[in-house]
């Protein structure tokens, strides 16, 4: 990879850089341990906890009303309301700088801000998903890695601005920047696109399976942030964890940003985070069992690894929901709501169960060890409830739905079997319903592909999948692209596609459209013919 291609790929543009401005001050004031930029006396632990509290249960309720309101109210998430985040957030910043000169309303201004603070943040990050996921995939997941990476930049240039000024220069300069790129970007964006046309209560089976195919994804990253509200409740009462936390965390998004990035180039990235949270398990509690025997010692770097996975875990589950809302055609504020409202509710679990396992005095018990105790046997109940494991990693039935996919930018050169060169990329997982040529399905074909579908390596049943995943390789087709264009190739009707695979005919014809553009086609038949044109020794 040469250095121009380098340079062009963490280039960043209005988009990444309104997400990383973004996500620094986010991190400099709603979801560090300390607030780098107000005085360190007035952080008192009373005041931090009041703050943290109003501001993470905010921050859930608001993810879950989210929810709820796009599946009851669907209209007003078509358009990009800036304003009715911005106008809390500004606020919320206003309370925090008040507070510093009213002491005797302090700590009410403070839980007031935190609570504004949290609807301000929960609304920009609502913009900031429905923008990601209304791109192309390759810009939106582009523009989302790159911004993850730059903000981590960004956070650690704010310590060259002396912090007096920093404090009064976030809501009156920065947050209107980052409030202007989501409004010029949003221009650019397609209203008519199926994911914001949608009516949820029009289709309800769709949005079960949804909430069916991906609780167990959030459940894995909720542990992560029950875990790190645990540590949470033990740096408010330890001034050094805080700024270790919010350091480290900002330095693992950079890595593993970039990291991504670089690797995204040249392969197909394919990602489980239900399957990564059960090869992490066992270091997880192992951590908790030995925070007694250690003690204080292993509070900072516990907290420091645990913040430092959850803010990469964060970029994969932004990633994941945009995924979802387009390859199944349903409104991104939705599955978001879904799914961040499940992870920061368990965050703020841990963090009230951390606090009053602390305060836990009887029978001589240190308050680490209660910590410990209380952390081992909530992590032990939710990965029960997940069905977690490690034989189900290995297993050929995992749900297809809980991966995510980054189709390579930049796929290796192949010499297929037609003795043209085609780009090629490596072997990946390819899903599609085999229905009959006749457009009918029987049910041993369902059961078949359903099963090939959830497994992670290719099992193809005829001439025409096998022909479907050369042409995918060379044209970089999407999963669900190919799972389409496979149904479409067979015969299949656009209500029977959407049928059986469970989202709205709109949807199925906006993957049509995509599908014929990027294979540069207009008509049916000239798709059967392209197909036809690849041989199954292509694959090889």
């Amino acid at each position: 990879m040469g250095t121009a291609h380098l340079l062009h790929i963490l280039k960043p543009n209005v988009s990444s850089l309104g997400y990383a401005l973004f996500l620094a001050i986010n991190a400099a004031g709603v979801w560090g341990g300390v607030f780098p930029f107000l005085p360190m006396e007035f952080q008192t632990q009373e005041i931090v906890f009041g703050f943290f509290l109003a501001q993470s249960l905010v921050v859930s309720l608001s993810y879950f009303a989210s929810a709820l309101g796009v599946y009851f109210f669907p209209g007003p998430t078509r358009r990009f309301l800036v304003v009715a985040a911005s106008v809390p957030y500004f606020l919320g910043w206003c309370c925090l700088i008040g507070a510093i000169y009213i002491d005797e309303i302090a700590l009410t201004l403070v839980v007031i801000g935190g609570a504004l603070l949290g609807l301000g943040s929960a609304g920009f990050y609502m913009l900031w998903q429905r923008l990601f996921a209304s791109q192309e995939a390759e810009t939106g997941n582009r523009d989302l890695i790159l911004g993850t990476a730059y903000a981590s930049l960004f956070y650690f240039s704010l310590y060259l601005i002396p912090g007096a000024v920093t404090v009064y220069l976030i809501p009156l300069v920065f947050l209107p920047l980052f409030g202007l790129c989501i409004v010029l970007k949003s221009r650019t964006i397609d209203p008519n696109q199926p994911m914001f046309e949608d009516i949820p209560r029009a289709h309800p089976r769709i949005y079960r399976q949804i909430l069916h195919d991906y609780w167990r994804s959030a459940l894995a990253i909720g542990a992560l942030g029950f875990c790190c509200g645990i540590m949470r409740s033990l740096a408010i009462g330890d001034p050094q964890i805080g700024p270790l936390v919010n350091i480290l965390s900002m330095g693992s998004s950079l890595v593993a940003a970039v990291a991504l990035l670089l690797v995204w180039q040249v392969k197909n990235v394919r990602l489980n985070v239900t399957a990564a949270y059960r090869i992490f398990f066992p270091f997880l509690i192992s951590a908790f069992v030995l925070l007694p025997v250690f003690g204080e010692g292993l509070s900072g770097p516990l907290a420091s690894a645990l913040y430092a996975v959850y803010s990469c875990a964060i970029m994969l589950m932004m990633i994941q929901c945009a995924q979802a809302s387009r390859d199944r055609g349903i409104n991104p504020v939705f599955i978001y709501g879904f799914f961040g409202g499940i992870v920061y509710l368990l965050h703020d679990v841990g963090f009230v169960s951390g606090t009053f396992a602390e305060q836990f005095a009887m029978m001589n018990i240190p308050p680490l060890a209660a910590v410990a105790v209380v952390a081992l046997y909530l992590l032990g109940l939710m990965y029960f409830i997940g069905q977690g494991g490690f034989r189900q990693i290995l297993s050929p039935h995992r749900s297809g739905a809980e991966s995510i996919e980054l189709v390579a930018l930049m796929p290796r050169l192949g010499k297929a079997a037609s003795g043209k060169e085609r780009p090629q990329t490596h072997r990946r997982t390819r899903g599609g319903t085999e229905a009959l040529p006749d457009g009918g399905a029987s049910a041993d074909s369902k059961k078949s592909v359903r099963g090939r579908a959830q497994q992670e390596e290719p099992a193809y049943r005829d001439r025409i999948s096998k022909q479907a995943a050369a042409l995918q390789r060379h044209y970089r087709l999407s999963a669900r692209e190919t799972e389409v264009m496979e149904f479409i190739a067979r015969g299949n009707s656009v209500a029977r596609i959407a049928e059986e695979l469970v989202v709205s005919e709109n949807t199925i014809r906006t993957h049509s459209k995509r599908i014929y553009t990027k294979l540069a086609i207009h008509k049916k038949q000239e798709l059967l013919d392209l197909i036809e044109s690849f041989e199954p020794s292509d694959l090889d």
